[in-house]
Order: structure tokens, then C-alpha cells, then sequence
């Protein structure tokens, strides 16, 4: 049975198997979570993601997909890329966010790892409001068959953790 914790703190001091990245489609970094990931982890974690690029992925990761690369200087093995959808109040795209966290899940299963500290996907930049990405985030993990023994949400301050809470509850 999967253990869900939550830490509010900085997801690239975690020591876990693998962290997952808050990606924009293009794998090349950006900002937020995106940014310290690709800061913290150094440039092996870029040169891998510009080989997916040339590879695989030469349009983008596609929303609510997911893919791994090196941890480079980061406390973890891997990296899961998955690129969250932008929230649009005229459109339920809860189906997208839930896949990022189901394919990270399925990736980090593929790599054999058995500990995952996610972000709060798609809450900042992309803008989806707190208190649903929390309940979609929680029942994802909860329903998702998967050998992961430890799901680890990182939050940025203590509204988000708050909120993780309630819905752990």
C-alpha cells in the first residue's frame, strides 16, 4: 500500500528515488518548479531533456505525459517530466492534470523506484486554483495501481500544504 506525506519545503532538497518536474512542453526549463529543478540539478538534466527533443519529442512533451531523465546534482535518481495543463475555467481539463500524476507514476514504476516527491502540477504559472489540483492530485495517487511505496507532495508554502491536508484527510 502506498504511504502519501506531505513537506512543505523545496522539492530539490528532497532524497528521494525520483522528483518530479512541473514541465512546460518544450523540456528545456523555464520557471518555478521547472526552473530550481533544472538549477539545483545542473546541466545533465538539460542535455538529456535536448536529446529527447531531438528524438522523440521534437514537437514537445504532450500535456499529461511524462518522462524521465537523470537527476544530475539533485538528491534522487531520476527526474519525471510531466507537463500539467493550463487551467481554463471554460473547459474541464481535470483529466490532463490527473494523467500527469498517473504517467509519473507509471514512468517511475518503469524505473523501479520506489519513492516520488511531487509538485502542486499546474497551480502556478498555469494557474489551476489550490484547492482542486489537492483533490486531484490525492485521488489520483490513491487509485492509481502502482509499486511506489512513498508519494511525497512538496509544497511551496502553508496555504498549499493546508490544503493537501484536508483532502488527505
Amino acid at each position: 500500500m502506498i504511504t502519501i506525506t506531505l513537506v512543505q519545503g523545496d522539492i530539490t532538497r528532497q532524497s528521494v528515488d525520483a522528483i518530479v518536474n512541473a514541465a512546460n512542453s518544450s523540456l528545456l526549463g523555464g520557471g518555478g518548479v521547472d526552473g530550481a529543478i533544472h538549477r539545483r540539478g545542473g546541466p545533465a538534466i538539460l542535455e538529456e531533456c535536448r536529446a529527447l527533443r531531438a528524438s522523440h519529442y521534437g514537437k514537445g512533451l504532450p500535456t499529461g505525459q511524462a518522462v524521465a531523465t537523470t537527476a544530475g546534482e539533485l538528491d534522487a535518481r531520476w527526474v519525471i517530466h510531466t507537463v500539467g495543463p493550463v487551467f481554463a475555467a471554460s473547459e474541464d481539463r481535470s483529466d490532463l492534470l490527473a494523467s500527469c500524476y498517473r504517467e509519473a507514476l507509471r514512468v517511475a514504476d518503469e524505473l523501479g523506484a520506489s519513492s516520488v516527491a511531487f509538485p502542486a502540477v499546474s497551480t502556478g504559472v498555469y494557474r489551476w486554483p489550490m484547492r482542486d489540483a489537492a483533490r486531484i492530485a490525492v485521488e489520483t495517487v490513491r487509485s492509481t495501481d502502482t509499486a511506489v511505496e512513498e508519494v511525497r507532495f512538496v509544497l511551496f508554502d502553508e496555504q498549499a500544504y493546508a490544503l493537501f491536508a484536508a483532502q488527505l484527510r
